[in-house]
């Protein structure tokens, strides 16, 4: 019969209270979860800006002078805000728009086939932030006239 006390295992690390000002800046989050915490905050930025979003959909289509008025703010801007600063948030709404999309087909691709695995969700976590960053400089390249 062996003795357990004997046999020498190794000290498991104790977990405390994370202290947020040393812990945080160094702890490593995985590539999904940085996809997860987007995806939130994406989702979010979407809710909050409805309003601009409405707007900019409402005077881009309802006559040629709303619209010449739409392109208007986003070249001189409106009052004291720069057109720049439209540009700005159409971007924030952009990005956001795409990576939402992307992260959601991802989970929904996840969901279906079952593909929950590390490796999978390592993997396709970075193609949604590759795509979603690759799709915004495109389309705010765009945006901002360079092409």
């Amino acid at each position: 019969m062996t003795d357990l006390a004997s046999t020498a295992r190794p000290k498991r690390p104790e977990f405390r209270n994370i202290n947020a000002l040393s812990d945080l800046p160094t702890y490593r989050l995985p590539p999904a979860g940085i996809v997860s915490i987007l995806h939130r905050i994406s989702g979010a930025i979407l809710f909050i800006l409805m309003p601009f979003i409405i707007w900019m959909f409402d005077t881009s289509i309802s006559s040629e002078y709303s619209f010449a008025r739409f392109t208007q703010v986003f070249n001189a801007g409106l009052g004291f805000v720069p057109g720049w600063f439209f540009k700005l948030v159409a971007l924030a709404i952009l990005w956001a728009y795409l990576h939402h999309f992307i992260a959601g087909m991802r989970h929904l691709y996840m969901d279906a086939r079952h593909a929950v695995s590390k490796e999978f969700g390592h993997s396709s976590a970075l193609v949604t932030l590759g795509l979603g960053t690759l799709l915004t400089v495109v389309l705010g390249a765009k945006l901002f006239g360079l092409y």
